[in-house]
């Protein structure tokens, strides 16, 4: 080991924090917790052994901190190139190539489901974090209140974990594949202590309040501007058929507009449900592009 080896494990972390500086948070906390995952079961195999001995000990396994940030670099860089996603042809050109360039690109359609799938996490969520707050305060006084706690603590952790891989999945930006390590043991009321005292802890519990609201409004915008969309282009599409007896649908001449309706404004009305559409392709994503980088900010502990 080096000149300024670590002595012990919470030594060790910091030092590969430090090593980790630039990093992507996400990146830095699954390092942290693959570390002293580790570094704490060779103390525990090793009980007549100090941290500063165990850690001599393994030096030449798992290597320096400087050593195991070079590893994860180097591996998150593959990583990231296996699984870009190719780019589209059309998103070197420029104008409408570039606008209806949105139809070729994956993650359009899969912001696009998010949006329509966050009422549901929403809701969920919500009424998780609600009931689990209440049920807190409720058996605060009793002794089941304290394992409740930080089993309700534990689950929505879980989730945010959840939630930030499903959003990597989607949009490409990395979340954590990590939960944050709990320490060394330690009793229940210091568990306590150190959850109230970590701001993580509410702000992962403000997010999942706040995904009810946002998924309202992400919701809403999927349908209306679905609807909208399929209306427009169905309904010239609808009136070309029975003007051509294409499909005899067995309605009134009232139908929106008669069978002599003016060719060009049914065009007219494809073609808007077709921008509109595509509009709300490029919305979608934005907009849940967005919404990752405001899940990392408040799910991911930020970097050094």
């Amino acid at each position: 080991m080096s000149a300024h080896a670590p002595r012990s494990i919470d030594d060790y972390l910091r030092q590969l924090r430090a090593a980790l500086e630039g990093q992507d948070p996400a990146l830095i906390q699954d390092a942290l917790y693959d570390a002293e995952e580790y570094l704490r079961a060779e103390v525990a195999a090793h009980p007549g052994k100090s941290e500063a001995d165990v850690l001599e000990l393994i030096a030449s396994t798992y290597g320096a901190p400087e050593e195991v940030a070079a590893a994860y670099r180097d591996t998150e860089a593959k990583v990231k190139a296996a699984l870009k996603t190719p780019v589209p042809a059309a998103a070197g050109a420029s104008g409408w190539k570039r606008f209806f360039g949105v139809y070729l690109d994956p993650r359009s359609y899969t912001s696009l489901f998010y949006m329509l799938l966050t009422l549901a996490t929403g809701i969920v969520y919500f009424t998780i974090v609600v009931t689990g707050l209440s049920m807190s305060f409720g058996f605060a006084i009793l002794i089941i209140g304290v394992p409740f706690f930080l089993a309700f603590i534990g689950i929505t952790r879980v989730i945010s974990l959840g939630e930030g891989r499903l959003l990597e999945a989607i949009t490409g930006e990395r979340m954590p594949r990590r939960p944050v390590h709990p320490g060394a043991p330690a009793s229940w009321w210091r568990r306590i202590g150190d959850m109230l005292t970590d701001a993580r802890t509410w702000t992962t519990l403000a997010y999942l309040v706040l995904m009810l609201p946002l998924g309202i409004v992400y919701f809403t915008i999927a349908v209306i501007g679905i609807a909208s969309s399929a209306a427009l282009i169905g309904t010239p599409l609808t009136l070309f058929a029975r003007h051509f007896a294409w499909i005899d649908f067995s309605l009134d001449d009232h139908f929106y507009w008669s069978p002599d309706h003016p060719l060009f404004a049914s065009v007219l009305l494809l073609a808007l449900g077709v921008l509109l559409l595509t509009a709300l392709l490029h919305l979608a994503r934005g907009l849940v592009r967005i919404h990752a980088r405001l899940a990392k900010s408040m799910l991911v502990v930020p970097g050094p």
